[in-house]
Formats: C-alpha cells, sequence, structure tokens
C-alpha cells in the first residue's frame, strides 16, 4: 500500500471528523485541522485507538499564514500532502435585505478562501508526486439555493464552479478534484443549527428524502474516501450528490 497523507478540514466533529477516521481506516496518515487544534483530540484519539496516524492541526482556513504553518506542521510531522478534504465552513442565515458587506465577506472568506487558500499550500506536494485529491464539501443548498441563506448557499456554489475549473487546471498532473454536497445529514453543527431555527419536525423533513431517511457523517465520508481511492482517478471535475435522493437533477 502506498503511503499518503491528508488534511481534512473542520475535522473536529461532524463530517470532517467523519471522513478523517474513514481515510485512517484506509491505512492514511491525517492532519486533523479545526480552528481550534485543541478541539481535534477526540478525532486523533479514536484514529490512534484504531491502530491509525493522525495529527492535530489548528488554524483559520482563511488565514494564508495561520494555515500554511499548519500544512507545514503536518508536512514535516507526517510527510508530503497527497489528499485534501476541503470541509470548513460557516453558514449563514440572514435575510438577503440585512445582509453587510462584512457577513458577505465573512462567508465568503471561510466557505470559498479558505479552500483555495489550502489547496495552493498543498499544490505542490501532490504535482511532485504526479499525484493528488482534492475533495471539496460544498451544499445541497448551492445546487436548490435556500431561503434566508443567499450568502451561504452561493458561497458553496462557488466551491461547485471552482471544483470544475481546478479539475481542468489540475489533471495533467495526476490531480483529481471532485465535490461533495450534502443534504440533511444530522449530527452535524450546521445541520442541528438548522433544525433549531425552522424547528422542521423530523417526520416532514423525511417526505423530502426519498430513501426514507436523514444521512449521517459515514454517508459523506465513505463517498469522500472512494474519491480519494487510487481506483478513482478517472472522475474529476464531478459532483458527487449525497443527499439521499433529494437532489436529482
Amino acid at each position: 500500500m502506498t503511503y499518503r497523507v491528508a488534511i481534512v478540514t473542520g475535522a473536529a466533529a461532524g463530517i470532517g471528523a467523519a471522513c478523517s477516521k474513514r481515510l485512517a481506516q484506509d491505512g492514511i496518515a491525517v492532519g486533523v485541522l479545526d480552528l481550534d487544534e485543541a478541539r481535534c483530540a477526540d478525532t486523533v484519539q479514536a484514529i490512534k485507538d484504531a491502530g491509525g496516524t493522525a495529527l492535530a492541526l489548528g488554524c483559520d482556513v482563511s488565514n494564508r499564514a495561520q494555515a500554511a504553518v499548519a500544512v507545514a506542521k503536518c508536512r514535516d510531522a507526517l510527510g508530503p500532502i497527497s489528499i485534501l478534504v476541503n470541509n470548513a465552513g460557516v453558514t449563514d442565515f440572514t435575510p438577503f435585505e440585512e445582509l453587510t458587506d462584512e457577513r458577505w465577506d465573512m462567508v465568503y472568506a471561510i466557505n470559498v478562501r479558505g479552500p483555495m487558500i489550502l489547496s495552493q499550500l498543498v499544490l505542490k506536494d501532490m504535482k511532485d508526486a504526479g499525484w493528488g485529491r482534492i475533495v471539496n464539501i460544498s451544499s445541497s443548498s448551492a445546487q436548490t439555493g435556500a431561503i434566508n441563506m443567499i450568502c451561504y448557499s452561493s458561497s458553496k456554489g462557488a466551491v461547485v464552479t471552482m471544483t470544475r475549473s481546478m479539475a481542468q487546471e489540475f489533471g495533467p498532473y495526476g490531480i483529481t478534484v471532485n465535490n461533495i454536497p450534502p443534504g440533511s445529514v444530522m449530527g452535524t453543527i450546521m445541520s442541528e443549527a438548522n433544525r433549531e431555527r425552522f424547528q422542521i419536525p423530523t417526520e416532514v423533513l423525511l417526505q423530502t428524502v426519498p430513501v426514507r431517511r436523514l444521512g449521517e457523517p459515514d454517508d459523506i465520508a465513505n463517498a469522500c474516501a472512494w474519491l480519494c481511492h487510487e481506483a478513482s482517478g478517472y472522475v474529476t471535475g464531478q459532483t458527487i450528490g449525497v443527499n439521499g435522493g433529494r437532489v436529482v437533477t
């Protein structure tokens, strides 16, 4: 098995933690990155307890200087990075007429500039290796839109189109770039915020999901692991919807 090193952002909990653990199951060493390095301890320990290799990293992904330090720490400890999962993000429920420039810029800084910065910082490692996998976690709201979430959904739409362009630019170097837009995934900070804000009964939400169950972080992690696998090298620039059929186009 080829030794690989991954960085997963927003990995202290939820989808990021699930992706970190799932990649570790495939023998990949994982840099577990979140805004607060201390919050990564549980994810790192779970990976180590299962016999894997993991390292806690902390930074604001929208801050290039902080991100550069975190990536360098991972590279020094684990080796060159060949897998990046851009999962860190923030949600927003501000009605359009109440959006401020500052709020808009903050959401885009984390949701769009963050993946751009992290991808730039690991790109040389991937080019040198002639192999790389980048998985961007977008959102089903980028595909459908969402009331009072124009800032968030449009930022995730930018992630979808950024993925397509990155895939075309990086493909000649053996690097694939894909995105996963989750839908109705429970057990994440964002999903719980949505449920609390909109007070949607579970039975009502289930009627919008053809498979009649809510998603779990592991559902996203399994798709992420497949996209990061050696055998998925002919899949790039794609939107792999993991949403129970809620979005079918």
